[in-house]
């Protein structure tokens, strides 16, 4: 066995061969592929995110071969007769063009919007895997940063991609933008002059998203893409707890041909299912919407869903304003727009950037991680994401309001009156609730190294009473549960002078003492369970006549 493992393949001595007579390369070669990458399938999260990127790639190059992003207007002469006759701009008139008469167009343009949305949720899904298991500690803080800018950086490419057919949606949204940009103090005006070219609408902003959209974002995409996947070949994947997995070790499977020929697989499946959602899913029919003029505006329009908790924290603000020295004349600040469009993607974001640099703070935990916790193990950390996708979670559907009130017959406004008290309450109750179940949980855990996993046997014991015998749980699972590390927590106590150690003075210093207490040591110890004990099973079906046994 040892021998097979030792065997390079043909596949990778050949090339490295090869390359080596060339480049001298071979050493490179061999020693990469066959790097071991562990084996989870929630590891293939942030493979979706990379591989809608590839197919947003390809179909973007297929769409910019007939788009035309000019605000010129002209007359439609196209093939969709309820707009002939009709005034737009040729960005429009140029989109439709895709829709209608270019083979394969409309097919492209459903997946090129259909990947958009894959890729942003691909990204938010794998950045949850990664924060609930704390992979994101040393040596990963630059990669989490990384990743945090390249979500950023998606929504603003969805943003100016969603902006370039110029229908009436598109035109809508772009409204808001304008709106949001124009209400920040001292320099709004400047900020929108200088995107519009000008006054609201004007002629330029769609050729100047269309560059943004193809050119800027994508290449700082593509480049921050190639360092998070740098740094991660580098620094090696974490992995799962669990038997014979330290951090000093990977167990998995080589990169060639074990993690190729999946990765192949996932992509495939990966443009599969974005091809079928175009083919049978429509999405975005501009047709229906006609060209964006500023004096029109339709009922229901939503966003795509990334952009819905954004449209939810406009829609639930109060219209609170400050006239600056009691006059409107020397400048007004429309706190109604700049909190909504600021406050939540700031709690957000700046939040995830800061996360691994607060806990390093608050439990002095530097040391490297290369396994991944369990998000049970870490209650405050689990508590403190679910609150966030709580706080996200009821932005987006109050971006809905409208809708909500209209098919389940709820007055509008008392929807906007619930929203703003469920925006404080439903996060601390998701903290409370998460936090509980997470304790639940080891207990359970607790109870399973304690006193095994039922086996389905019942026996009667002596005196009459019934009880289910319990087995050792097997090798794997008991393995992947004593994975569990205490969080680590600051040295606090006073020496014999009662003097705190340092860094523990002061009020901040007090204030971090009492945050490691509550965040960090062992809440529920591993060998703290309940219920029937081993020994007693052990001495259950040795002998008489009185031990009965029933199995189901």
């Amino acid at each position: 066995m040892s021998g097979e493992l030792n065997t390079v393949p043909k596949g990778v001595a050949g090339p490295s061969t090869w390359l080596d007579d060339r480049l001298g390369g071979a050493n490179f070669l061999k020693r990469n592929l066959r790097k071991i990458f562990p084996d989870h399938w929630s590891f293939l999260l942030g493979e979706i995110a990379l591989y809608s990127f590839v197919i947003l790639l390809l179909t973007g190059t297929f769409l910019t071969l007939w788009f035309n992003p000019s605000m010129t207007e002209v007359v439609y002469n196209g093939p969709y007769a309820p707009l002939k006759g009709v005034m737009m701009s040729e960005a429009y008139a140029s989109a439709l063009e895709i829709s209608f008469e270019v083979r394969g167009g409309l097919l492209m343009r459903q997946m090129h919007h259909w990947a958009a949305l894959l890729f942003v949720a691909g990204m938010t899904v794998h950045m949850l895997r990664v924060f609930f298991t704390g992979a994101y500690r040393k040596p990963r803080e630059i990669n989490w940063l990384i990743g945090v800018l390249l979500l950023s950086l998606a929504l603003v490419e969805g943003l100016t991609g969603y902006s370039l057919p110029d229908d009436l949606l598109s035109g809508a949204g772009l409204r808001i933008t304008e709106g949001v940009a124009i209400s920040l103090p001292l320099v709004g005006t400047y900020i929108t002059f200088f995107l519009f070219g000008g006054e609201y609408p004007g002629t330029d902003i769609i050729p100047r998203f269309y560059s943004l959209h193809i050119l800027l974002i994508p290449g700082i995409l593509l480049a921050l893409i190639s360092a998070h996947m740098v740094l991660m070949w580098v620094q090696k994947h974490t992995q799962m707890p669990g038997k014979s997995r330290t951090n000093t070790n990977v167990v998995g499977a080589p990169f060639y041909p074990a993690f190729m020929a999946k990765a192949g697989a996932y992509f495939l499946f990966t443009l599969g299912v974005i091809a079928g959602l175009a083919t049978v899913a429509q999405i975005n029919p501009i047709w229906l919407f006609g060209p964006y003029t500023p004096a029109d505006i339709s009922a229901g329009s939503q966003p795509d869903w990334y952009m819905g908790f954004l449209e939810g924290s406009l829609r639930i603000m109060p219209p609170w304003e400050w006239n600056l020295f009691g006059t409107a004349h020397a400048g007004t600040l429309p706190l109604s727009v700049i909190i909504p469009a600021l406050v939540p993607l700031g709690i957000v974001m700046t939040g995830l950037a800061l996360y691994p640099f607060l806990e390093q703070w608050v439990t002095g935990d530097k040391r490297e991680h290369h396994v991944a916790d369990r998000p049970r193990n870490n209650p405050h950390r689990t508590s403190i994401g679910m609150s966030g996708i709580t706080f996200y979670g009821l932005l987006w559907l109050l971006g809905a309001n409208d809708e909500i009130a209209a098919n389940f017959h709820i007055s509008l406004n008392w929807t906007t009156y619930i929203g703003r008290v469920l925006i404080f309450v439903g996060p601390a109750l998701a903290y409370l609730i998460t936090y509980r179940v997470c304790l639940g949980l080891q207990r359970s855990d607790a109870a399973v190294i304690s006193h095994g996993v039922e086996s389905g046997v019942i026996k009667r014991l002596p005196h009459g009473e019934f009880i289910e015998v319990h087995t050792p749980p097997a090798d794997d699972i008991e393995a992947h549960m004593r994975g569990k590390q205490p969080v680590l927590m600051h040295p606090v106590r006073e020496d014999a002078a009662g003097i705190p150690p340092k860094g523990m003075r002061g009020p901040l210093g007090k204030l971090r003492a009492r945050m490691s207490r509550a965040y960090g040591g062992e809440k529920i110890p591993l060998d703290e369970g309940h219920g029937h004990g081993e020994d007693e099973h052990a001495a259950i079906g040795s002998g008489g006549d009185d031990d009965r046994s029933l199995t189901h």
